[in-house]
């Protein structure tokens, strides 16, 4: 992970700090989401407000249920401590939601306090949360590293304009390695 001109780090949580056991087919199938479409947008475009609630009810079900089984992922340990010892600013970026998120940080000890979740802001691949981020550090977008594991990190910084780091914790490659 080469920070060199990096003036402050965002991370993913699920995937990219810590474990993840989502079955997210059985979250399509539970809420009647076609396979191949984002289940946060399927409930979005919900127009009955009661099927909406029970979704995201269900959804919220998935989440707390892996939220109590997360552990830190070897490599995302790594990454957050080397940001650490750079004195560099963190937060965390996640569609997670809040209950779920607080859950998986405070579990593990995560020590990154400024959080962002899918009820902060629009979920990623919208940039809005990494933006927010960057104006509150008052820097350039360009001055900062998303980390994530997934397409939607990608797009989230490719949107923003920052720079993006894939990493694909579950490798169990040295943290110079990527």
């Amino acid at each position: 992970m080469d920070l060199s001109g990096i003036k402050g780090v965002i991370f993913d949580l699920d995937g990219t700090l810590v474990e993840s056991s989502l079955n997210f087919s059985r979250m399509r199938t539970d809420i009647g989401c076609p396979q191949d479409e984002d289940i946060l947008t399927f409930i979005d475009n919900m127009v009955c407000e009661q099927e909406k609630q029970n979704a995201n009810h269900a959804i919220l079900q998935h989440e707390l249920t892996d939220a109590q089984n997360a552990k830190w992922l070897p490599l995302g340990k790594q990454m957050v401590d080397k940001v650490l010892e750079n004195n560099l600013p963190i937060a965390i970026v996640t569609r997670n939601c809040r209950e779920a998120t607080a859950i998986k940080i405070a579990n593990n000890r995560i020590p990154i306090e400024f959080v962002l979740t899918r009820e902060d802001a629009p979920a990623k691949p919208d940039p809005t949360a990494l933006l927010h981020i960057a104006q509150h550090w008052q820097l350039q977008p360009e001055d900062c590293l998303y980390v994530g594991d997934f397409i939607y990190d990608q797009l989230a910084a490719e949107n923003a304009g920052m720079r993006c780091l894939l990493a694909y914790a579950d490798t169990n490659l040295p943290i110079n390695s990527l």
